[in-house]
């Protein structure tokens, strides 16, 4: 299906390259390299900038293949699975946001912030797990995904497409971190939404206007309605609980929360949930004139039916446009590749590397607000910052080539594509999505309910969820995820009556004769 010459394809990525990084130099390139600057931009961002990096970041390509091959498949009832738990998924943190950020004001990651409340470095140790796999998968799943319509469209091979595109993410991130991240996603959503108002209204009008649309609203499999059964059992129940339970999960949208302005902070997630839904929304269209029989659109040779909405604009308009809506998918693709590169070194930096005796107090006075109060103090804080943001960068590296690695080793594996990337990325994700929540709210949260419940979660849950979608069993699949809630779930609820009721046991025995 290739439309564009190989040199063409080339061109796009060096000058989207070169748009980003001066962008960057212009926008986010600051004299400052601390780790309150680069990791959370001086927790001063605005809620319109906030609102529109949230939704750059979330803009994955799950949003942009997914959203389309659930409508071409599943019609209106794969929209609203895919589009209600997104659009849920970012509208929480309206209300988890606010609540960490007063119980926890300077922090820095969820984890940091669990070992904080717990005082578990056992518990912190195993939400890690989590946190950099979801880190992991984002940016291998959005690089993939980039290098498969890239390689579609110009014949450039995947092999030689993926670290292109790891590069073009990682050497804007690398100036400023958080900043970067954040001024190139809102450039890149107003990328997005303009090629949304050129691309779709054009096919749809190309395609025979509105018409077009109707005829394959119950998609291929000609489903009943939006409340399918079928479709809300084998895809509506896993999507809902790994898209909701993925965000929880992830530090991308944590550290917005300590990044944006606290009292806007609300006004972002919503703003950002919007701007997010219009993008489902319009592609869905390019789904369902493809199911539309009439309209001639097939799956490309060599791919999966993710690759359905470039096809659909590639019959219906000449190759030149395909240009316009590649930036788009770049756009797309990209803010959630460096969002996930600036996230896993705030893991890293945060909760992996090692400080002195020094280091700590001094990090311990930050997160309690108290000031340094001598000059040896000082001069240590200056090391300090200049180690850590050194360790930021070479995280970022360093989980790049680990994203190309696991990237390679999916291009090599028969049958493995977008969709399996996808169920990857939510396969862990519910299993410590419960008790996040039950920490910003109960008091009587248990370190060890949270040890024993997740961890059982991650261990039976998490390759039962993997076996399963590999052997297509969706009551398993969906039993699987379930089981992920529920232990993790019960640990934490659980315990506190468990220690209750062993303490009075113990009491009674030694009270008694025996």
């Amino acid at each position: 299906m290739a439309i564009m010459a190989a040199t063409d394809g080339f061109l796009l990525l060096a000058g989207f390259w070169v748009v980003m990084v001066i962008l960057t130099y212009i926008f986010a390139k600051k004299k400052e390299d601390t780790r309150k600057e680069f990791l959370v931009a001086q927790r001063s961002v605005s809620w319109w900038v906030g609102g529109g990096s949230i939704a750059a970041s979330w803009i994955w390509a799950g949003a942009l293949f997914v959203s389309t091959q659930q409508s071409y498949e599943k019609g209106l009832a794969g929209l609203f699975w895919f589009l209600v738990p997104n659009v849920i998924a970012l509208l929480i943190y309206s209300f988890l946001g606010p609540r960490i950020r007063e119980r926890f004001e300077r922090g820095y990651t969820l984890p940091q912030y669990i070992e904080h409340k717990l005082g578990s470095k056992a518990v912190h140790t195993l939400y890690l797990v989590p946190f950099f796999f979801g880190q992991l998968i984002a940016i291998t799943f959005n690089m993939f995904a980039g290098a498969t319509v890239m390689s579609l469209l110009t014949g450039i091979s995947m092999v030689a497409l993926m670290p292109m595109l790891a590069f073009i993410s990682l050497s804007y991130t690398l100036v400023s971190g958080m900043r970067a991240s954040v001024v190139t996603d809102f450039i890149q959503m107003i990328m997005i939404l303009a090629g949304i108002a050129i691309i779709v209204p054009w096919t749809v009008s190309a395609a025979g206007g509105i018409g077009a649309i109707a005829p394959g609203l119950d998609g291929i499999t000609h489903t009943s309605g939006i409340f399918d059964p079928a479709v809300a059992f084998s895809f509506g129940i896993v999507t809902s609980i790994g898209l909701i339970s993925q965000t929880i999960s992830d530090q991308q949208y944590w550290q917005r929360v300590f990044s944006i302005n606290k009292r806007e902070i609300p006004k972002a997630f919503a703003t950002g949930a919007v701007l997010f839904a219009i993008v489902p929304l319009g592609l869905s269209l390019l789904g369902f004139i493809a199911a539309n029989p009439a309209m001639g659109v097939s799956v490309p040779a060599g791919s999966d039916s993710s690759m359905i909405g470039v096809a659909a604009v590639g019959h219906f308009l000449p190759n030149w446009a395909m240009a316009v809506f590649v930036v788009m998918l770049l756009a797309g693709l990209t803010s959630t590749m460096d969002s996930g590169m600036v996230a896993a070194s705030s893991l890293w930096v945060t909760d992996v590397v090692k400080y002195t005796a020094q280091e700590r107090a001094i990090i311990t006075k930050e997160l309690n607000g108290i000031p340094l109060s001598t000059e040896e103090e000082i001069a240590a804080a200056r090391k300090l910052e200049k180690r850590a943001v050194q360790h930021t960068r070479l995280a970022m590296v360093g989980i790049t080539l680990l994203a190309l690695a696991v990237g390679y080793a999916a291009v090599f594996i028969a049958g493995f594509g977008l969709t399996q990337l996808f169920l990857l990325s939510i396969s862990v994700a519910a299993s410590i999505s419960v008790p996040t929540v039950l920490s910003l709210y109960w008091d009587g949260l248990r370190a060890k309910g949270v040890f024993i419940g997740s961890g059982i979660a991650i261990a039976v849950g998490m390759p039962a969820f993997i076996y399963f979608n590999w052997a297509s069993n969706t009551t398993m699949i969906v039993a699987s995820s379930v089981f992920m809630l529920v232990a993790s779930a019960m640990g934490c609820l659980l315990t506190p009556s468990l220690e209750r009721f062993w303490a009075g046991w113990e009491q009674f025995i030694n009270k008694s004769k025996w």
